[in-house]
């Protein structure tokens, strides 16, 4: 259980242990008063996946977290004169040069994702993670907020925040299905065929297929009908993460086959004939990646609320999305230093907690339900789906130069100011 004792303000249970969770009990273990709990369904702290890109959004929020040092040890960049470059866009067909996005003084900002975990529980202190605590249930009355665990043990705080992922069990208590109906993930429509490639291979496969070698080091989108590819570097480039895309439209509601993992391994093959007839650079690519996972990709339809009493979703577990604007991560670390900020305020007390988390509801839900919705809409644009765009190249040049301006320039301080001024703290204070 945790601790009820008179000396501290505030107990937290954290559900979930993944870069989001993790980074919430750091930031919250520097404030004073606070018994900070987290619970992790593994027997350690993992992740899955390979790299993950981070906008300058989500950088700002690295740094609001305290992690800026942590995150810059392992984050890889785009090599001169290329650093301020998120993406070049290019035809899959021919490989031909379409645009590229910038992103000033961060560029392609990208992790592996199990090193940046690595780095962020580094800083976690001691006693604060519980493993083999895989969530099943949340209830919660007038006092307290519990949740019981597969192993049969019961945890108690003042409040839980879920950041236990897509699959999220405290979801489940935030929106009873009684009450609003079923809130459960989708599949998106989108396959992801996944791989590293050491550099050095990429670089001679390129070569050898009559591309140019900088294309393994300097972030590429390769573009198609219904598919689309992505490269960037990870591990201080000795590798290179690819992810290839395909998406069913022949309906508007595809439904994955019965009983399908969402993750499985796929022949080389299957990715090869998916991109039958495209460039040389994205033929060398795919040669690279002998044993490619397949992913299905899920997200959540845009959730009414992400609160309850004394009981908060946040992260995946409130707002999973596609990964095409690269935002799913930024997000989670947005979240992470918002309702931390909020709940290490010392205003922040056992009888106004509730109120708390409303406020941060108020001030997060329809920047996260847009980022949902436009990372959607950014899978259509880059397979020529685009509602008015199409395969339109100069519309979708636009398009691509200045879509994630509103995603990037956001500081989530301004929402830990706005939540301030819906609870009047500012003015109690002065």
């Amino acid at each position: 259980m945790v601790s009820e004792s008179s000396n501290q303000r505030l107990s937290i249970g954290i559900i979930g242990g993944g870069i989001g969770g993790v980074a919430f009990a750091v930031a919250l273990s520097r404030s004073t008063g606070l018994d900070v709990q987290l619970f992790e369904s593994a027997s350690q702290f993992s992740e899955i996946g390979a790299g993950v890109s981070f906008g300058p959004n989500a950088v700002r929020a690295i740094q609001r977290l305290g992690l800026e040092k942590a995150y810059r040890r392992i984050a890889d960049a785009s090599p001169a004169p290329f650093e301020d470059v998120w993406f070049e866009w290019r035809r899959g067909s021919d490989d031909g040069y379409l645009t590229a996005t910038l992103a000033p003084g961060c560029g392609q900002s990208s992790v592996h994702r199990a090193d940046f975990l690595d780095a962020i529980v580094a800083q976690l202190p001691t006693g604060i993670a519980h493993f083999g605590k895989r969530c099943i249930e949340v209830t919660q009355d007038d006092e307290r907020a519990t949740a019981r665990f597969a192993d049969g043990t019961t945890v108690s705080a003042d409040i839980l925040i879920g950041f236990d992922g897509i699959k999220s069990a405290v979801r489940e208590h935030v929106l009873p299905a009684e009450a609003y109906g079923e809130f459960a993930p989708f599949w998106s429509g989108t396959y992801a065929y996944r791989g590293m490639i050491p550099t050095a291979q990429l670089e001679d496969a390129l070569e050898a297929r009559g591309a140019d070698r900088r294309l393994a080091l300097v972030p590429q989108m390769y573009l198609g009908t219904d598919r689309h590819i992505l490269t960037f570097p990870v591990k201080q480039s000795e590798l290179i993460n690819v992810v290839a895309f395909i998406t069913d439209r022949s309906t508007p509601n595809p439904r994955l086959p019965e009983g399908e993992e969402w993750v499985q391994a796929v022949t080389q093959q299957e990715m090869l004939e998916v991109f039958e007839g495209w460039g040389a650079a994205s033929q060398a690519i795919l040669e690279c990646i002998p044993e490619p996972t397949r992913w299905a990709l899920h997200e959540l339809p845009e959730l009414p609320r992400y609160h309850r009493d004394r009981v908060l979703i946040v992260g995946d577990a409130a707002h999973a999305l596609v990964p095409h604007q690269g935002a799913g991560a930024g997000q989670a670390l947005e979240d992470a230093h918002v309702l931390a900020s909020l709940l290490g305020d010392e205003a922040c007390n056992r009888q106004n907690v509730q109120r708390v988390l409303a406020a941060f509801e108020t001030v997060r839900h329809a920047r996260t339900c847009k980022v949902q919705r436009t990372s959607h809409e950014a899978g259509n644009v880059y397979e020529y789906a685009g509602v008015g765009i199409g395969d339109d190249e100069a519309k979708l040049i636009e398009n691509l130069e200045t879509r994630f301006d509103w995603l990037w320039n956001h500081d989530p301080e301004e929402d830990v100011a706005s939540a301030q001024q819906v609870l009047e703290w500012e003015a109690a204070r002065a």
